[in-house]
């Protein structure tokens, strides 16, 4: 088997590909390694996967040359935008996938709100390519990364699949949504049998620096303030990075089939090869115990900078993750204690022991 992993210098991208590379596949890595977060944090994840990955575009070459890493001979990566469309096809008509993850997107609510074009670019466009080269050299199975932002305004919780997502709350959201719906479209035109999961707040060690227990844990430890928004009282269904893996590599195998007797009025699956499912901890955490867990492993007390909830935010995220445990057996493993725990252990190593 051979898998593409977009994104692979990502948060989960490099998680993922740090399961995967432990099984008998063969796994090509893509990532354009932009620098809209600390660049350091990319290039280290590659290295711990053994990828010496020049840091200087330009050295890199031109086209799909691959980097293989020195200590998975399994494992290679080439640096491609998934805006080159003719890029992205040739490198699937050279790889020939059986599977792709498709993982790779310009993240973050707030940063949509002064940079709308990116989200056009990078989630619309890039996803509309990749969905064309799997169309000109078919998969067995395409997964995306959607978002629990899907479900915007929305407030019957846990948020189901089945539920309402069609007010979103920033350009963000939309490009995610826009995302289910384009793949809906290519499986029911092309058979392509495609996936999104609805990921709800990711964290764990490798995190992005923009995230909220990134930035708490980094100004709790210089002793600066943190800016806590709707006072605090912001729910959210954090899950572990390595639960959140744990259901992708699940998903893999479960490639959708269609329902052939649908009716076409009823809800949920249609005869396109093509599903959504939420990927969570099914349990909401309060922002302010959230920031408790982080105190109490730091053992250092925050000074909160207490604000409104910000444009683009929605105040509370629950995940109903029933589907995707009654399809693949998906239940989270890690606590929020746990999952902090690991986090600050490796923020001290990467960041502290450094400067």
């Amino acid at each position: 088997m051979k898998i593409l992993i977009t994104g692979m210098a990502g948060f989960i991208g490099f998680h993922l590909a740090m399961r995967l590379v432990k099984k008998d596949i063969e796994i090509v890595g893509l990532d354009i390694i932009n620098d809209y977060y600390d660049i350091r944090v990319k290039y280290g994840r590659l290295a711990q996967l053994g990828l010496n990955v020049p840091q200087d575009a330009a050295e890199h070459g031109k086209g799909f040359q691959k980097i293989t890493s020195s200590i998975h001979p399994n494992l290679s990566f080439v640096r491609i935008d998934l805006t080159d469309s003719e890029g992205i096809k040739a490198l699937f008509k050279k790889e020939l996938f059986d599977t792709v993850v498709n993982l790779a997107a310009q993240a973050g609510v707030r940063y949509s709100l002064t940079n709308p074009d990116v989200y056009i670019a990078s989630n619309i466009q890039g996803f509309l390519n990749i969905l064309e080269a799997a169309r000109a050299f078919p998969v067995k199975h395409l997964v995306y990364a959607s978002s629990s932002s899907v479900y915007g305004i929305n407030t019957i919780q846990p948020f189901s699949e089945t539920g309402a997502a069609d007010h979103p709350a920033s350009l963000y959201a939309v490009s995610k949504r826009c995302n289910e719906l384009m793949a809906h479209s290519y499986s029911h035109l092309y058979g392509i049998p495609t996936t999104g999961l609805r990921f709800f707040t990711v964290y764990g060690p490798w995190g992005r620096p923009d995230m909220a227990l990134f930035l708490f844990t980094k100004a709790i430890l210089e002793g600066k303030p943190i800016d806590v928004f709707n006072y605090g009282n912001m729910q959210r269904d954090f899950t572990y990075v390595d639960d959140i893996v744990e259901g992708i590599t699940r998903i893999m195998s479960c490639i959708p089939r269609g329902c052939p007797d649908w009716d076409g009025i009823r809800s949920g699956q249609g005869p396109a090869p093509a599903r959504v499912y939420n990927i969570g901890n099914g349990a909401p955490v309060r922002l302010l115990d959230f920031i408790h867990a982080l105190e109490e492993e730091l053992g250092m007390e925050a000074k909160k900078n207490m604000l409104p909830i910000q444009p683009g935010d929605v105040p509370a995220t629950w995940a109903d993750c029933n589907a995707l445990e009654q399809d693949t057996g998906y239940r989270p493993q890690t606590s929020i204690r746990e999952g902090i725990k690991h986090f600050v252990t490796w923020y001290k190593s990467f960041y502290l022991n450094k400067e």
